[in-house]
């Protein structure tokens, strides 16, 4: 049983070890070793060339990838969304969100200086996508250490009291 269990072992590390794709060429001196690199879309999106961090990037016109098209802010924040939206936030987000500092992901306060509402909205409502096609998503996801945000499965509506929430914090 256990020289069986060490074979199985060993097994899997030479296969694991073979993994790749490589060319080998035998040369006068030696070997030569060829290694195709990942294909484009796996690799991790570059940090557009600003030098800003993409946190602190300024970008009122995007609105993101998503099923959020307009948004429409009343002028006063209304207490009673902001109340349900803190909830939700405290509930969902808290776990890599921290108010007024960088943690596993962005500060939220202030996003709205930053982002527009349908932006931030359709962060919530479906990361993955704003991830692979919106290039702001891109660039946090690459300052982030490649910690991608998580599809909380929020609906609309707590999508959009997060947002009122989030008018409260600056």
């Amino acid at each position: 049983m256990r020289k069986s269990l060490i074979s199985m072992t060993l097994l899997a590390g030479l296969m694991a070890l073979s993994c790749g794709e490589k060319k080998e060429e035998k040369e006068a001196d030696g070997f030569k070793i060829e290694r195709k690199s990942a294909p484009a879309e796996t690799k991790a999106a570059a940090p557009a060339p600003s030098g800003s961090k993409a946190s602190e990037r300024i970008d009122l016109t995007n609105k993101g990838v998503g099923p959020i098209t307009s948004v429409t802010l009343d002028p006063e924040v209304n207490p009673e969304l902001a109340a349900q939206g803190e909830a939700v936030y405290n509930q969902m987000c808290l776990a890599c969100h921290r108010i007024g500092k960088k943690f596993i992901g962005p500060a939220p306060n202030g996003i709205l200086e930053r982002r527009t509402p349908e932006w931030v909205m359709n962060m919530i409502l479906v990361p993955e996508k704003m991830v692979k096609e919106d290039p702001l998503a891109k660039d946090l996801l690459v300052e982030f250490n490649g910690s991608p945000m998580a599809n909380q499965g929020l609906t609309e509506d707590q999508a959009r009291a997060v947002l009122e929430y989030f008018r409260t914090l600056k």
